[in-house]
């Protein structure tokens, strides 16, 4: 049922205008300046402040919030043919996921 909530979620695109109005409301904040190349190399991970990261541990504000039981994923040992493993692997990343959604398209689940 959680993986059908997650589905339904509407996620809202802004058109060419709205987008170009929301940048310039960000561009006119003096309190909060545009984030340019300089702060992304200069920026550092929230693990670098050992104290902060405990408090935000400690209050579920860091890391993803854990799911339901009912909706978490099982763990399974699996052989698979090596080319379908790396047909699997050759997109990249998440290939796992990929894996999981051909075979619930499969299954008809």
């Amino acid at each position: 049922m959680a993986h059908e909530q997650r589905l339904t979620r509407k996620i809202h695109i802004p058109s060419d205008e709205e987008d170009a109005a929301i940048t310039r409301a960000v561009e006119e904040d003096p309190d909060n300046p545009p984030l340019d190349d300089n702060f992304f190399e200069n920026a550092r991970p929230v693990t670098d402040y050992p104290e902060i990261a405990d408090i935000l541990r400690r209050h579920g504000k860091l890391g993803r919030p854990p799911l339901p039981e009912s909706a978490r994923k099982q763990r399974v040992t699996l052989y698979l043919d090596r080319d379908i493993v790396a047909a699997l692997k050759a997109d990249g990343k998440g290939w796992q996921t990929r894996a999981n959604a051909a075979l619930r398209k499969a299954l008809g689940v």
